[in-house]
Formats: structure tokens, C-alpha cells, sequence
């Protein structure tokens, strides 16, 4: 499943840090033979405690966990959606992603330079969202350009059309965001195949120093930023983008004990990945055995034979059955024999709706 998370900022606020930390923490090529990754993309594991906890009941010779991507976005200056800087670039770069991880920054230094000249996170999100607005905007004015006539001569498609953009002109020219707009679904469907840059949604990342981390409440920056989310219905994370950047190079043992050092439950891109993984609508199921435990993405809603064909075409094709069980289930019986025996492995059909968390086996005939 081919998402990715573009991640945006102004200069000097700790995007190219962070992701400098992501590009650090990639899979291992051996596991994605096929994967050719360029240089603004970063691939990463998606952290899954069922995933280790599995592992410790099968002992597998080979764990593959699920992936997610970022792709690091060219610097914005003001003026970007009229092409100013880099502007072009980095329109064309985040229209190509599927959500917006936007870092801002929270805290005060006076020998890093703010492009601004001070520091204030809320300004700088919205100096962001104009840009996107007015390159929206651009495209909007442009399609309603093109579709009038056909609305002028009654063609119901092309009224819908019309009728749908020209609700949306006045949000954007107000800097409204397409995604907090007042929208139907019908023109949400409308919207659907315009790859708008402000109808993505968004997760604001609140880069903070190693000093305020372990309590990021206390930082006023966060707090506004974090309310601005809230007030959006987004998340907002709390990250030091410097530690993350030492913690991209340490194993896992070093890395929970640097962690528990900072009384920090997690680290702040572990919390990116999954928000940003869970905001796609993007879930987890399971194959295991003595020659590998793999955990596979695939999209809420999907049934079990289109999961099958993310292992292989052929699977979906001759699909017959899927045997399947929870992961829940497996941490209360902990074998495959017990499961049987207690009733909880399930044969299910084309119709299953496959579930977040499923241990699953596939049965096919080609």
C-alpha cells in the first residue's frame, strides 16, 4: 500500500532534523528487493507491540513488520502558490501525497534564525495554509472557468460540478482549508479526484527543545499550537526532533532505556508513524509461522480476498478460504492447538470484512 505523508514546515524549524531521524530509522533493503527509494523518501516500520509480542510465541527465523513512507517536502517561502522560491516544487511534491505531517517550531533560540523573525507556531501554520488556500484557489477559479458552459447548458454532472466549486471559492478565498469546510458528501465525491492540497488531512508536529519534552504542557507554544489542532479536529504530537534524530541511531534496548531516562513513553516518531498510518485509514493483519511472522498493511474495509492479493495476485484470484483468528485470542490461548481446541480459529468466506489485528491464513487454488 503505497501511502505516504508529506512532511512541510517553514525553514529552520526542525523538519529536516526529523526527518533526518526517519531516513535513519529505514527498513532494511533486503526486505523490499523491489523497492527503489528516492532520495526525499524515508521508509519506515510501522511500531507494533502485537508484532513483538507474537514473535516471542512463534520464535520466527524472520520478522517483517509493516511499513509506512514520508516524503520530506521542499522548503516553503511566502509567495509559493504563485511560485515564489521553491514553490512550484513543493506544490507539485505534496500533491502527491496522501496526508501532511506539518512541523512547526516551539521553542526559542536565538542562534537558530527564525525566517519571521520571531517565534510563533499558530502564524506560521497559518502562513502555510494560505499558500495552500490560494494554490487551491488557483485551481478551483480555473476548473469553474472550464465547466460553466457545460453548466449553462443544463448537463446535470457539470451542474453538480459547478455547483460544488463555487460553494467552495468563498472558503478558500476566505483561507478556509477545503477539509474544514462546509461540505455534503456529495461534494466531498465531487472533490474526490482534484487531489487538493488542503483537503488532506493533517497531523501538526510541535518540535520542541530536550529540555521542555518530558513535559510539553508546560511550553506555551505547544499549547496554542495544540488548541489550533483541537478547534480542527487534527492531531498534535510533541516531539524534540534533536532527540529523535539520536534515537534513530540507537537498538531497541538503548533506545526504550534513553526513553525511560526522559520519562517519555514513546518516541515522538513512533507517535508520527502511527497517527499518521491510522489518519489513512490504514490497519494491520498477520501471517505467522516458523519461517516468518510478517505483519501486512492493508485499508479498513478491505475484504479477506483483496488482503490476500497483497500477499500475491494469485491468492486473490483463486482465493477459497481464509482460516483466521484474533490476536487477542492467541494472547489467551498462546498456541495454534489451543485455539483449535477452544473453537476460535474461524473459516471465514469472500465476504469477510477483515479486521484490524487479524492472524489469518489464507487457502487458494490457481
Amino acid at each position: 500500500m503505497a501511502l505516504t505523508a508529506g512532511i512541510v514546515g517553514l525553514p529552520n524549524v526542525g523538519k529536516s532534523t526529523l526527518f533526518n531521524a526517519i531516513t535513519n530509522s529505514r527498513v532494511l533493503a533486503e526486505n523490499y528487493p523491489f523497492a527503489t527509494i528516492s532520495p526525499n523518501v524515508g521508509v519506515v516500520e510501522v511500531p507494533d507491540v502485537r508484532m513483538d509480542e507474537i514473535v516471542k510465541l512463534f520464535d520466527p527465523k524472520k520478522t517483517i513488520y509493516t511499513t509506512f513512507e514520508f516524503t520530506d517536502i521542499a522548503g516553503l517561502v511566502k509567495g509559493a502558490s504563485k511560485g515564489e522560491g521553491l514553490g512550484n516544487q513543493f506544490l507539485a511534491n505534496i500533491r502527491q501525497t496522501d496526508a501532511i505531517v506539518h512541523v512547526v517550531r516551539c521553542f526559542d533560540d536565538a542562534n537558530i534564525e527564525h525566517v519571521e523573525g520571531s517565534v510563533d507556531p499558530v502564524r506560521d501554520i497559518e502562513e502555510i495554509n494560505l499558500e495552500l488556500c490560494l494554490a487551491d484557489l488557483d485551481t478551483v477559479e480555473n476548473r469553474i472557468g472550464k465547466i460553466a458552459r457545460k453548466a449553462q447548458t443544463k448537463e446535470k454532472d457539470a451542474i453538480i460540478e459547478y455547483d460544488t466549486l463555487m460553494k467552495l471559492k468563498p472558503a478558500l478565498e476566505a483561507g478556509t482549508p477545503v477539509r474544514l469546510a462546509d461540505l455534503t458528501e456529495k461534494d466531498q465525491e465531487v472533490l474526490k479526484n482534484y487531489s487538493l492540497l488542503t483537503n488532506k488531512p493533517v497531523i501538526y508536529v510541535a518540535n520542541m527543545s530536550d529540555e521542555e519534552i518530558g513535559d510539553p504542557d508546560s511550553n506555551p507554544y505547544y499549547t496554542a499550537v495544540r488548541q489550533l489542532a483541537d478547534a480542527e479536529g487534527s492531531e498534535c504530537i510533541a516531539i524534540c526532533a534533536k532527540i529523535e534524530e539520536e534515537l534513530s541511531g540507537m537498538d531497541k534496548e538503548d533506545k526504550q532505556m534513553f526513553l525511560d531516562d526522559l520519562g517519555i513513553k514513546s518516541s515522538g516518531l513512533d507517535q508520527i508513524i502511527q497517527a499518521a498510518y491510522h489518519l489513512l485509514g490504514l490497519r494491520t493483519f498477520f501471517t505467522v509461522g516458523k519461517p516468518e511472522c510478517r505483519a501486512w498493511t492493508f485499508r479498513e474495509g478491505m475484504l479477506a480476498p483483496q488482503c490476500a492479493g497483497i500477499i500475491h495476485t494469485d491468492f486473490e484470484r483463486g482465493f477459497i478460504r481464509a482460516e483466521i483468528y484474533s490476536y487477542d485470542d492467541l494472547m489467551e490461548y498462546k498456541t495454534e492447538a489451543s485455539l483449535k481446541e477452544h473453537g476460535k480459529i474461524r473459516l471465514e468466506g469472500k465476504e469477510y470484512a477483515m479486521k484490524d489485528g487479524d492472524i489469518v491464513f489464507f487457502r487458494f487454488n490457481v
